[in-house]
């Protein structure tokens, strides 16, 4: 097994395991929604601290439902996500398209350099 190999093989374990975790340990139970997000904990804990508080701004779009905020949320990840491996991509492309370049520039200044090289003897 290679070094990459072995070492993707690592973290891969180790996200699985941030993901198992905390449902295994019962992280949360004691909540009514346990993994609402920081925006929600965030919320409560203001209130706690300051019940008169108000907001400063209210939010452009409020979905009708939480499934509907999460496949909102999962979009614009998934269009984040894409935007990062198009860009990556690009990156790797062009740096292969160089390489090659170079590569077939030396080849023929060795190709020209064996044909003056016959035409001089």
């Amino acid at each position: 097994m290679s070094r990459n190999a072995k070492i993707n093989t690592l973290l891969l374990v180790l996200v699985a395991a941030l993901a198992v975790f905390p449902l295994v340990l019962g992280l949360g139970d004691h909540k009514e929604e346990p993994f609402a997000g920081a925006d929600a904990e965030a919320e409560t804990a203001i209130t706690e601290i300051a019940p008169d508080y108000e907001p400063w701004f209210a939010p452009l779009y409020e979905p009708p439902s939480g499934e509907i905020e999460s496949a909102l949320f999962a979009l614009q990840a998934a269009i984040g996500a894409g935007v990062l491996a198009y860009y990556f991509g690009l990156r790797k492309g062009r740096r292969q398209g160089e390489a090659r370049a170079a590569q077939a520039a030396g080849a023929q200044e060795a190709d020209a350099g064996s044909a003056s090289d016959r035409t001089t003897a």
